[in-house]
């Protein structure tokens, strides 16, 4: 019924994984590390703190649109519980020492880090740092945790699509209403020291990619800011003005930022998407300051309209 198992299972792995990169012209470093983090996903979404955690982050995209999306590193988390190192090194390495079927990684326990961030004034979390190994490729990988968010609407079941034929991640995970209110706070409450240019990206994809629902969309926003206890505000944010897409110092951040991600084909300047981005955002945030019902809906690409939403 099963096939027979190569004998060097690892080194397999890895030849299909370099196979796979050449196939999708992708740097072989970013698909090992993206093997690497789905795998760790699936020995927590088997462990006993399944539900203490939460998947977000630019790997849901890959989730949502089925191919890769913006190359990163990182696994970002929304964890429960208390929010303390010791805590989370102990759900780690066991969470790293969990019994699954062989898929040629070895995680490290003893490499891992974990310690507090707060960056650009963000929600306060942990990072943890860990190594696994596949043959003779060490897959170093970062993990952002953070704690005390709001999830509206909550989170639903997923299956992470995996690399090869080994059994999917089945996890929860953020909505695109949550992941649009999170990033649209951090906008608002950085304004022109905002230098993560990640976030405008994300924001624009979601606005061409998908649908939205506007009552979902203004709840998503109401509760992220009265949880961050951040003030809605009443006109344009700064970071959505000719103001700030202008300034030759964001210009260069986002550039930069296009560049060292692999997406410098993308024809969109800092200021066409700040223009597209105020279109899509500030009708909701305007609803949800005034605490008015917001009876639109978002096609992808937009505009807003009156109407039922796309299925």
């Amino acid at each position: 019924m099963s096939r027979e198992k190569p004998r060097n299972l690892a080194a397999s792995v890895r030849q299909r994984l370099f196979n796979l990169a050449q196939e999708r012209h992708e740097d072989f470093g970013l698909v090992l590390t993206r093997y690497g983090l789905e795998r760790f996903l699936y020995r927590l979404a088997q462990s006993q703190y399944r539900d203490q955690f939460i998947l977000k982050g630019a790997l849901l995209f890959e989730l949502w649109t089925h191919h890769p999306y913006r190359p990163t590193r990182d696994l970002d988390l929304e964890g429960q519980g208390e929010n303390s190192i010791a805590r989370i090194k102990r759900l780690f390495i066991e969470i790293m020492g969990q019994a699954v079927e062989d898929d040629g990684l070895v995680f490290d326990h003893k490499s891992l880090r974990v310690a507090r961030i707060k960056e650009e004034q963000e929600y306060e979390g942990l990072r943890a740092n860990l190594v696994a190994r596949l043959e003779r490729a060490k897959i170093t990988m970062q993990v952002d945790i953070g704690f005390g968010d709001v999830i509206v609407p909550a989170p639903k079941e997923i299956q992470y699509p995996a690399l090869l034929n080994f059994p999917s991640p089945r996890l929860r995970a953020y909505p695109r209403e949550a992941v649009v209110a999170e990033k649209l706070e951090a906008l608002v409450k950085l304004g022109m020291a905002n230098t993560r240019m990640k976030d405008f990206y994300d924001l624009w994809k979601l606005s061409q990619d998908f649908d939205f629902d506007g009552s979902l969309l203004t709840d998503a926003i109401e509760a992220t800011f009265a949880r961050r206890g951040t003030e809605l505000p009443t006109g344009t944010p700064l970071a959505l003005t000719d103001e700030f897409a202008r300034d030759a110092q964001k210009a260069r951040q986002w550039q930069g930022f296009l560049n060292k991600s692999g997406l410098d084909h993308e024809q969109a300047t800092l200021h066409s998407v700040a223009s597209e981005l105020a279109t899509f955002l500030v009708a909701p945030l305007q609803a949800a300051q005034a605490a008015l019902p917001f009876a639109f809906n978002w096609p992808k690409g937009g505009p807003w309209h009156r109407g039922a939403a796309s299925a």
